[in-house]
């Protein structure tokens, strides 16, 4: 999926001036990104209902679990009995993140057919988080990536500490480039720009954006991952679809952060950029009641209420 050549459908009406695609994919991250950073560990029934409710509500592309040690992510230690429970809905994806070669095994004894390998453009996160360099790290998910491809299997690749690091500060754009372009070439099917920390700004949004696609990387290969610790995450998802970018990840209610970054807040809301895709005439697919309805029952059983300013307005 690499290239010069840009395949989005700009077919709704300009907004100030410029296009905006017709139709965008939302990859729901709220049962893996979203409740691995949760004090309450949920029952594996509630979480198969989860991830059940987001399908219902219309989403094709819902990332599961993960495959990491129970050690690092005890939140997701019942990843194997989640898998069970889940029966795959047809046309729906479900990644499941895979740190190694191990997990791969599992993940693929388990009949998954999409998985993600998470990476860093820098390295103070790559070592706090995998425990190895930037180097190292990609050395590991060469094979992981290049099994997983020979199976049949698509690659969601993320790439951390995007626009910032709390160890590091400024992540230059070159730098970015210099990973993704890598992560890229080993072959995986899409690559997820995380603004892991949520100190992007729409200016910095649209040099990375452009820089990549400069060097080569198509625009139809990305998504955009971002958190709203300074409010602009909705800003910043505005931009990315104004570049022409047709993949957001999102996390029912607003849930998530990083266990490896304590600075990080939550992840986009799903609702809250369901609320100003539909107002632009963007399609979604997503139900935003539903979305509404299943956030308040999720926040019920974390017991705590949902910092989606659209799921408050709804509730109220």
């Amino acid at each position: 999926m690499r290239g010069e050549a840009v395949a989005v459908d700009f077919g709704v009406t300009p907004f100030d001036g410029l296009p905006l695609p017709s139709r965008v994919t939302i990859c729901e991250v709220g049962p893996r990104d979203g409740l691995q950073n949760e004090s309450t560990v949920l029952p594996v029934e509630v979480k198969a209902e989860f991830v059940d409710r987001l399908v219902d509500a219309g989403h094709t592309v819902v990332e599961t679990t993960s495959m990491v040690h129970p050690k690092w992510v005890p939140q997701l230690a019942d990843a194997e009995d989640l898998l069970r429970m889940v029966v795959p809905a047809p046309g729906v994806r479900y990644p499941v993140l895979v740190p190694n070669e191990r997990g791969l095994d599992r993940a693929l004894d388990l009949g998954v057919r999409d998985i993600a390998v998470f990476g860093s453009v820098t390295e103070t996160f790559a070592r706090r988080n995998l425990n190895r360099g930037v180097d190292e790290s990609l050395e590991m998910f060469a094979p992981v990536v290049a099994r997983a491809r020979d199976a049949g299997i698509g690659v969601r690749g993320y790439l951390s500490m995007v626009f910032g690091d709390p160890w590091e500060g400024p992540v230059p754009t070159r730098d970015v480039v210099a990973v993704a372009t890598r992560m890229m070439a080993l072959g995986c099917t899409e690559l997820s720009l995380g603004d892991t920390i949520g100190v992007a700004t729409p200016g910095r949004v649209e040099d990375v954006l452009d820089a990549l696609v400069a060097s080569g990387i198509g625009i139809d290969a990305l998504a955009v991952h971002f958190h709203d610790t300074y409010g602009q995450a909705l800003s910043n998802a505005l931009t990315a679809l104004r570049r022409g970018v047709t993949r957001f990840d999102t996390s029912a209610g607003g849930l998530g952060g990083c266990p490896y970054a304590g600075s990080a807040t939550g992840n986009l809301a799903t609702e809250d950029l369901l609320w100003q895709l539909h107002g632009l005439g963007v399609e979604t697919g997503v139900d935003l009641h539903r979305m509404v309805d299943t956030s308040i029952w999720l926040a019920g059983r974390l017991g705590r209420p949902s910092p989606s300013r659209t799921v408050t307005a709804f509730a109220g």
